[in-house]
């Protein structure tokens, strides 16, 4: 299989050839050459998905195969840092989401970018962004993942601020960068710990079950916790800042300021899941070296969950209502590697997970180029400005309405299988974990529906041109991924993906799925009677009687308001502001007074340099007189 080097070496290639030469191409050519480059990326991705899961298994367990290795680093026999591609089942799977949805990305900018402006640099940046993205899901060590996900950092930084004359892209790009930048601090200081007890990178060692590796680091504790607990939570913080776990999730709203094809990219299969996919990477560590730390992931993605959930119901751009989703959905797949165990049907939340990793991806891909679709046709991310776009935009309107019953969770879409098994999972776990996992499903399918109403149905908006149906090249993705949002719910999924390894059949809980069903259905008819028809006075009078609460959700309950007021008010104001004057009065101050001291005394004396010598040999005398006359008389 060593040809799955190429599914990481053509975005690269093409990343280079775009960058160097893109400005010599027309805005066509780059797009053709890099959407072919994704496009036989993928359908080796694909090949390589299907000689994986066709090979035969050993004791019913899918084997880890490493078709290409190199080590790069070597600092002891036992600690290296190598490069290589690591294929097992998520990995294999995440190849597979990340080239798929890449591919659509790629076909839907072709019109959606079309007279852009840099068009070229824009496939440039895609191409180095999937190449990053690949490179850290096949990664075979933790070190080697640290270095992609740097890269992950970077590539979606200059597509966030792609419009770099907008101040509005800038201050996002620069904020995601710099959010993302203190979460990877402390996932460097948690590689650092865990290599350091450990005395390896490698993901086979470490996720292998052997203990005996863990066992420099028995009875080191600090504050109470063992030394492997603070290494996996310090890497769970870079998993919560690049998955924009509270309170490190500020960035991504933000971020809507790029290309909305980005963030189709950036917030649908790609970088918000590197840190879903990591925790699942080393689940075995934190099930069983650290599980506390597994609880901790559960309480974050519930609580992120749910306030990302009830701030999505009073957003008014529809791009930062598909933005909190996606937040509130990170969660949700948080949440089930948190609840989940590792044997049989223990394990149900970590398939659940990937399970929902794999439709959302899917299905928040074809919200967001939807969402671009309308933006394209009524030049407005705002839901005031429109309103009936269902006769105008049929296939925009089915489209997106099948990923809105997708994420609502209603059968048969995909979105209903794979969150049936979390919200199983969450009650295997905790009665109170389960109903609140419910109840933020509920919410879910309101504001979901509550943004398809005031964009398909309603009263129309007044637009300058008349809004239309999209491209064929931003209408095919769009309906590839509705197929796919359709049937992937039917694939049996506990086949390939287990935290053990060992496949199961999904049983559905159909007391849990119709209970379910039943919540779904109550906030659809609710979100229906108060969006349908654009008219309705509840929703205005429920948000004149809870004033409060809407505002402060409205505002994302202030949450980058206090970022501002301790950055810029406590830290800059009260901290830096006092320094830097100290810096440039008194430490200035006393070099540049000695300076002066310096200068005065030096024009002070500087006639004693005149360069006569009938005065240096006068000088010279008094001088000798003056000694003679010390040393006779005193």
């Amino acid at each position: 299989m060593e040809y799955t080097l190429f599914i990481l070496l053509l975005p690269l290639l093409t990343f280079f050839g775009l960058g160097l030469f893109g400005p010599k191409m027309k805005p066509c050519v780059a797009g053709i050459i890099g959407t072919v480059s994704l496009a036989i990326a993928a359908a080796l991705a694909y090949f390589t998905a299907w000689d994986y899961f066709s090979a035969p298994r050993v004791d019913d367990v899918y084997a880890t195969v490493v078709p290409f290795h190199v080590e790069w680093l070597h600092f002891t026999d036992k600690l290296h840092i190598d490069l290589g591609i690591l294929l097992d089942p998520i990995s294999v799977m995440m190849l597979v989401v990340i080239t798929t949805v890449s591919l659509m990305v790629h076909i839907y900018s072709m019109g959606y970018m079309k007279g852009e402006r840099g068009f070229q640099r824009y496939y440039a940046f895609l191409s180095l962004f999937s190449f990053s993205m690949l490179g850290l899901v096949v990664a075979t060590n933790i070190f080697q993942t640290y270095i992609f996900w740097e890269l992950v950092g970077v590539s979606s930084y200059l597509l966030i601020g792609f419009y770099y004359t907008k101040p509005e892209a800038v201050a996002a790009s620069k904020k995601a960068f710099i959010v993302t930048r203190f979460a990877d601090l402390g996932f460097l200081i948690g590689i650092l710990l865990l290599s350091y007890f450990t005395k390896t990178f490698s993901f086979e060692l470490l996720t292998s079950g052997d203990h005996s590796i863990f066992a420099d680091a028995a009875g080191v504790t600090f504050l109470g916790g063992s030394v492997i607990s603070w290494a996996v939570a310090l890497v769970f913080i870079g998993c919560a800042g690049k998955s924009a776990m509270f309170p490190l999730h500020i960035w991504l709203p933000d971020a809507m300021e790029g290309p909305t094809p980005v963030s189709a990219l950036i917030h649908a299969a790609t970088m918000v899941v590197a840190g879903v996919y990591l925790v699942a990477r080393l689940f075995p560590v934190y099930y069983f070296e650290a599980p506390e730390v597994l609880v901790m992931v559960a309480v974050v993605g519930a609580f992120t969950s749910l306030y990302a959930a009830v701030v999505a119901c009073v957003q008014t751009d529809i791009k930062r209502v598909l933005a909190f989703s996606t937040i509130s959905q990170i969660g949700f797949m948080m949440v089930a590697l948190g609840v989940s165990g590792m044997e049989g049907h223990a394990g149900l939340g970590y398939m659940a997970s990937m399970f929902h990793l794999f439709t959302h991806a899917m299905f928040k891909a074809l919200l967001f180029l939807g969402a671009g679709a309308i933006i394209h046709a009524v030049h407005s991310n705002e839901m005031s400005h429109m309103g009936g776009l269902r006769r105008k935009m049929p296939i925009t309107h089915i489209t997106f309405l099948i990923a809105c019953l997708a994420i609502a969770g209603i059968p048969p879409f995909s979105g209903f299988f794979s969150k049936d098994e979390i919200l199983a999972a969450c009650f295997e776990f905790s009665p109170v974990m389960g109903w609140t996992m419910s109840f933020i499903a509920a919410l879910t399918a309101f504001y979901m529906f509550r943004l398809y109403y005031n964009i398909f149905w309603g009263k129309p908006a007044q637009h300058e041109h008349e809004p239309h149906e999209a491209p064929a090249n931003m209408t095919v993705p769009l309906i590839v991924l509705a197929a796919i949002t359709c049937i992937a719910g039917f694939i049996p999924f506990g086949h390939f993906i287990t935290a053990d390894g060992i496949s199961y059949n999904i049983h559905l809980d159909w007391q849990v799925a119709g209970t379910s069903i039943v919540i779904a259905c109550i906030a659809i008819g609710v979100a229906t009677g108060m969006y349908r028809t654009g008219t309705s006075p509840v929703p205005g009078r429920l948000a004149e009687r809870f004033r409060g609460v809407h505002t402060a959700a409205y505002h994302r309950f202030y949450i980058d308001e206090f970022y501002q007021f301790v950055t810029h008010k406590l830290i800059f104001g009260g901290i830096s502001r006092p320094i830097a004057w100290f810096d440039r009065h008194v430490i200035d101050g006393a070099m540049n007074g000695l300076a002066w001291v310096a200068q005065k005394t030096s024009y002070a004396i500087r006639s004693l340099q005149s360069g006569q010598i009938q005065q240096y040999a006068f000088v010279f005398l008094l001088g000798t007189l003056i000694i003679l006359v010390l040393v006779l008389y005193v």
